[in-house]
């Protein structure tokens, strides 16, 4: 029942510790129910009304089901659903919930709905009611007798349950539903049990009451003598209308369920496409005989019955093959990150035989370098999941290469544009140095990454970006920009996809900041902190998948040898050109050659200078440590020119022709080699 007359409510400032006192007078009960968190509050009264202890509550409304019946929560939902939709201020319903003690109590709520200056709902408050009482004064006697009329109408049960059946999603829903909601209550049954018909024996999915249970009937073959066994074998319905015939067409089962009291029974087949998937049986303890309209009207419930069923099997087959689907796409195992703590999650999305495309990957590097990538392929089908495969194959096989992050990226879009597919993907590929602290981030759409200090903090890092994998190939646009980031001992560098961020009427900024938040307030530990991100998304439930990846950066106990870094500087990039200087200040101290930054970044800037005037293309800047009988520093520029560079005297002004003069006196050794059709200016400095 729907009431329209609901109305406006306000809440004391000092609630809910001291509850609104002429609610509390007329034994009312109130809520605030704040959408934006999810949060459901409620005043000593209401927690009276749900007949629930506020120790038993969490604020989660979810967790109320074990008092409102499934069939009252999917109309609540629907009417809470509209009213916001439309545009209304208020509702009201009449709803029954089932006490501690077993017993359904009818209830009434009144809500009104808060709006922001957008429109957007906000904040619900209102109040609830046990109003059994109520409806069994004020229902007349005519009322009451189209109630016994409607309750006789055995057509209205088929209605009411199909409605109901229409949102299960597995076997074990459509049981609930049938033993849940008034199904069984209408038809006057005392109990159902269940069986599914699975390589030509019945496996009993839903037995009847606590301790009726036959010993040997979990599994039977379809040729014993019982009756779900004969209507599958038949199908054709069993309407049984005596104990006495019960017992003579079952002694084997009759013995055992004698103490049930059963004066009747109804076994129906359960039939699809000409075939039969299971059977039900209905038992009744204050009946005798069926007439030929309840015949039809059990009928017509055990055929809507099957359609669910059949629905759910297949649901459940799908859902696993897709699940293990997923899984044989993402990584088995994680491989050991020297100097980092890593941690990895996947959960699937609450749409259940629906597959995503999210995965990550952890890729170990030459030089000791890691590479983290996080992605999510558009779509959520087994298409999506195969993109996602191939996709994080050739990412790993690119940047194993030895490939820069950005042409990692770049070939990863042309890849996934040559598979002529309709899908794109967004991708986050981040090349860590861990001996460094220096990560080089590369953003194909994706969210950005976040940080957290060794104090707890959490930070977005804003990394430019380019086009999505896929888009970016189809456009032209397969220039991708570098980020740098450094990453401190003991920070931790997280990857996510939007299924932890996005949530219902929140946009993608406020999902940030709620995530920074909680990763701020979560544990240390980069294991439990992931386990309390998944246990979140858990609660929130969602329909899109969700990966995750922390790396958390340990200190090394000494300076590493065989380090290498590098940097892609693209001509009229100012920006790029300032991380690498970056980079190179960051290397230089990690590698224990501060006393000669200076010079290092003068000469490395001199040499990505003249890549840059010289030619006509990019600059490709590598930092690596060489260990022999001596420790050195080597800094290369490469360019496309294959013309050497010359020293040349400087001129009057003095502002050109000082570049490898510098080189040459602030270097120990430097020297010009080809690479391709290009050339590759080096030069070494000597470290302690």
């Amino acid at each position: 029942m729907v009431d329209r007359g609901a109305s406006a409510l306000s809440l004391p400032d000092d609630w809910p510790a001291h509850p609104d006192p002429i609610l509390a007078l007329n034994r009312m009960g109130s809520f605030d129910w704040d959408l934006d968190s999810g949060l459901f509050h409620m005043d000593a009264q209401a927690h009276e009304v749900f007949d629930v202890r506020p120790d038993e509550f969490d604020g989660h409304p979810e967790h109320l089901s074990v008092r409102v019946p499934p069939a009252e929560a999917y109309r609540l939902d629907a009417l809470v659903a509209q009213a916001m939709k439309d545009g209304s201020e208020n509702y009201g319903a009449y709803f029954r919930l089932r006490r501690r003690d077993g017993s359904l109590r009818w209830t009434h709520t009144q809500g009104y709905i808060r709006r922001d200056e957008t429109g957007r709902p906000r904040r619900i408050i209102g109040i609830v009611r046990d109003a059994t009482q109520e409806l069994a004064e004020l229902a007349s006697h005519e009322e009451r007798t189209a109630q016994e009329e409607a309750r006789r109408d055995q057509s209205s049960v088929v209605q009411l349950t199909t409605a109901a059946l229409a949102h299960a999603r597995t076997v074990q829903d459509v049981i609930d539903v049938l033993k849940d909601t008034q199904g069984l209550t209408h038809l006057g049954a005392t109990s159902m049990v269940m069986g599914l018909v699975e390589a030509g024996r019945i496996r009993l999915i839903a037995e009847g009451p606590e301790g009726s249970f036959v010993p040997g009937t979990l599994v039977t073959r379809i040729d014993e003598p019982y009756p779900m066994s004969e209507v599958v074998r038949t199908l054709t319905p069993r309407f049984i209308e005596s104990p006495e015939e019960f017992a003579e067409g079952y002694p084997i089962l009759w013995p055992h369920i004698t103490g049930l009291e059963i004066t009747a029974a109804a076994y129906l087949p359960l039939i699809v496409q000409a075939r039969p998937i299971g059977a039900m049986g209905l038992l009744y303890s204050d009946r005798r005989g069926f007439s030929p309209d309840e015949r039809d009207v059990l009928l017509a419930l055990g055929s809507s019955i099957a359609q669910s069923l059949q629905r759910a099997t297949f649901y459940e087959q799908e859902k696993d093959l897709a699940t293990g689907l997923q899984q044989a796409m993402l990584p088995r195992t994680i491989p050991s990150v020297r100097g980092a703590d890593v941690a990895v999650r996947y959960r699937s999305a609450s749409l259940g035989r629906d597959i995503g495309g999210d995965w990550y990957d952890l890729i170990p590097l030459p030089g000791g370098r890691v590479g983290a990538v996080i992605g999510d392929v558009q779509g959520h089908d087994t298409h999506a999941a195969a993109v996602m495969g191939q996709l994080r194959i050739v990412l790993r096989a690119y940047a194993a290469e030895g490939h820069t992050p950005a042409t990692v990226m770049a070939r990863a879009s042309v890849f996934l544009h040559e598979l002529d597919t309709d899908r794109f993907a967004t991708c986050l590929y981040a090349e860590a140095d861990l001996a460094t602290g220096v990560v080089q981030v590369v953003r194909a759409g994706h969210i950005d990454p976040l940080i957290r200090d060794e104090d707890g903090g959490c930070h977005r890092v804003s990394v430019p970006g380019g086009l999505p994998l896929g888009l970016s190939a189809e456009f032209g646009s397969l220039e991708y920009p570098v980020g740098t980031i450094e990453l401190d001992p003991g920070h931790t560098l997280m990857l996510c996809t939007d299924g932890l961020v996005e949530q219902p009427g929140a946009d993608l900024d406020d999902g940030m900041r709620t995530l920074t938040a909680l990763i701020a307030a979560g544990p240390n530990d980069v294991r439990d902190l992931a386990d309390c991100l998944i246990d979140v998304a858990e609660e929130r439930g969602g329909d899109d998948d969700v990966a995750l990846l922390l790396m958390r950066r340990r200190g090394l106990d000494a300076p590493r040898s065989g380090g290498r870094l590098q940097q892609h500087v693209a001509p009229g990039d100012p920006e790029a050109l300032t991380e690498a200087r970056h980079m190179i200040r960051a290397a230089v101290r990690a590698w224990g050659a501060k006393d000669r930054a200076d010079e290092i970044e003068l000469v490395a800037d001199e040499l990505i200078t003249n890549a840059l005037m010289h030619t006509e293309g990019s600059a490709i800047l590598t930092l690596r440590v060489l260990t022999s009988s001596e420790r050195r520093l080597r800094v290369e520029v490469e360019d496309s020119s294959s013309a050497l560079p010359r020293r040349r005297e400087a001129g009057e002004s003095g502002v050109s022709g000082r570049g490898l003069l510098l080189v040459d006196l602030l270097t120990d050794v430097w020297g010009v080699e080809a690479r391709g059709g290009g050339k590759c200016v080096w030069c070494e400095f000597l470290m302690p």
